[in-house]
């Protein structure tokens, strides 16, 4: 290794710092560097210009991959969060359409997944599998402590509307022939069921990313 790669090298060393990645993101810019030395051919005078040219500067490098794992979590985190919210709105607003306007087409909706209401729960527990899955893949090991995050947020609507329900706080009219006790011990038991199916997701992705 010569004096300018070097140069390079310790400074992205020195920028990276204490990252979690920090040995895998210093070897792959090793062989970026090798393969960069390997098609040039003039002298070494320009080298550091050359690799800064390319590849950025260290401090450009170390800043981008900070930015990359502050982000890549949360942003995975609202995703799941945001399509979880947006299942229970509409859910919410085909209820209200059924209970209010009477529209023809809402009528079949509901009659349709009142009658797949099990199928429904099965493909919702896949959701929740899905998540850890992709947790798992995406993070591997350090993804745990994401997964129990994300989970506890995620399952907030549930929660809230397993108390409405509950303590008789929404018409239970509005949600006929559903609401009836066998089928609300059900949805309490899935519900029970959605953190180990998580966590079963969770390690299929975690050997997938291996």
């Amino acid at each position: 290794m010569n004096v300018k790669e070097q140069r390079f090298y310790k400074e992205l060393d020195k920028e990276i710092g204490k990252h979690l990645e920090k040995q895998e993101i210093m070897t792959e810019y090793e062989l970026h560097i090798y393969e960069l030395i390997k098609e040039r051919s003039n002298g070494e005078e320009q080298l550091y210009e050359e690799l800064v040219e390319r590849l950025g500067t260290p401090k450009e490098i170390a800043a981008i991959w900070r930015d990359e794992t502050a982000a890549t979590p949360k942003k995975m985190q609202w995703l799941f969060v945001f399509c979880n919210i947006l299942i229970f709105m509409g859910g919410g607003l085909l209820t209200v359409s059924y209970n209010v306007f009477h529209w023809d087409w809402t009528e079949h909706l509901w009659t349709a997944l009142t009658n797949s209401a099990f199928l429904i729960m099965l493909v919702y527990t896949f959701f929740w599998g899905l998540l850890g899955y992709e947790i798992g893949k995406e993070f591997g090991q350090k993804g745990h402590k994401h997964l129990k995050k994300t989970f506890l947020i995620s399952i907030i609507p549930n929660l809230l509307l397993m108390y409405l329900t509950v303590f008789k706080l929404i018409p239970y009219d509005w949600f006929q022939p559903l609401l009836n006790v066998p089928f609300i011990i059900v949805c309490i038991v899935f519900t029970a069921l959605l953190y180990p199916v998580c966590l079963i997701g969770y390690r299929w992705g975690r050997k997938s990313s291996v």
